[in-house]
């Protein structure tokens, strides 16, 4: 089993190039649980929605790897819990041990991590468009402290895509 993880600060791209990265390879895609749980509270993200936010993206992940067993034994996932601890340690200032304990034993074969050099598109959910860059420099730190391999990507919609899928070919 492969798992490759596509990351970084809000409106980078992540699930358009998730979905095409998965597409174009034949994995599994993993979608990012957080935004069907804040689309369906609509309400602010608490301190306390931690822990079902963190069950609910690992039950997707763990549903898909099975599927992906099955398959060719890739999986891409639209973000993964590193992005549950970097935004609770932001928004709330630490986040819970269990949470960042899971995140390290189930951190991915790579860090596929999008700078924020696109547009920011406004979408009822995403509250950080004037904090791209601070948001990026605490994923950066994140993925290069969470033991996996990492690359940044950077450049318009269609470099990203070459950069991207070269890197995924490189490893498959």
């Amino acid at each position: 089993m492969i798992r490759i993880v596509v990351t970084g600060s809000e409106s980078t791209g992540k699930t358009a190039l998730a979905k095409q990265l998965a597409e174009h390879f034949g994995a599994e895609f993993v979608p990012e649980f957080v935004r069907e749980f804040a689309e369906e509270k609509q309400a602010p993200i608490g301190f306390a929605d931690h822990g079902p936010i963190t069950r609910g993206q690992m039950a997707l992940e763990d549903r898909h790897a099975a599927l992906a067993a099955k398959g060719n034994g890739l999986v891409i996932q639209d973000t993964d819990l590193l992005s549950t601890v970097v935004y609770c340690d932001h928004y709330f200032g630490s986040c819970p041990q269990w949470i960042s304990d899971l995140a390290r034993e189930r951190r991915p074969d790579l860090y596929i991590l999008l700078g924020t050099d696109v547009p920011w598109i406004a979408d009822g959910i995403r509250d950080r468009g004037d904090r791209r860059d601070e948001m990026h420099a605490l994923f950066h730190a994140a993925v290069a402290g969470s033991g996996s391999s990492y690359v940044n990507i950077e450049g318009d919609w269609d470099s990203r895509w070459t950069q991207a899928r070269e890197t995924v070919d490189a490893i498959v």
